[in-house]
């Protein structure tokens, strides 16, 4: 293994630090259209009944609200392993996560007050087994 730097590593080097151009850091949560302080908290719903994950994501929306959290990432998975799939009697679309927790919240009115806008998540963010809450100002 040679130890040696080369002189155009070094010359590398001293012109990024210079520079003003920085490596993106991946593990900070902000997005370019949101401010530095903005707060992104992100929830999984792995596991949970559809009766326990409607009760943990209406605490969590209204806690975030009240921290001035402005995204919220909502992991529901994709419904690939949901044993609905067997039942016949059960509508396989409405009763995994991924589409009873959205339709939770939006027919909750008092959750709904809190809510700018609700999209299906990035793929960065889960892609479709997730979707991001946008939440309103706390003043608003």
């Amino acid at each position: 293994m040679n130890k040696k730097i080369s002189d155009k590593d070094k010359k590398d080097w001293e012109k990024f630090i210079k520079s003003e151009e920085k490596i993106f850091n991946k593990d900070k949560s902000e997005e370019n259209n949101f401010s530095k302080k903005t707060l992104i908290k992100k929830i999984d719903l792995h596991g949970f009944t559809l009766e326990n994950a409607n009760k943990e994501i209406a605490a969590f929306i209204k806690k975030s609200f009240l921290e001035k959290v402005k995204k919220l990432t909502v992991i529901t998975g994709k419904g690939l392993r949901s044993k609905t799939l067997n039942d016949p009697y059960i509508s396989k679309d409405l009763s995994i996560l991924k589409y009873s927790v959205p339709n939770f919240i939006k027919s909750n009115p008092d959750l709904m007050k809190l809510i700018k806008e609700i999209k299906i998540a990035d793929k960065e963010d889960g892609g479709s087994g997730a979707f991001n809450i946008y939440l309103k100002n706390f003043k608003e």
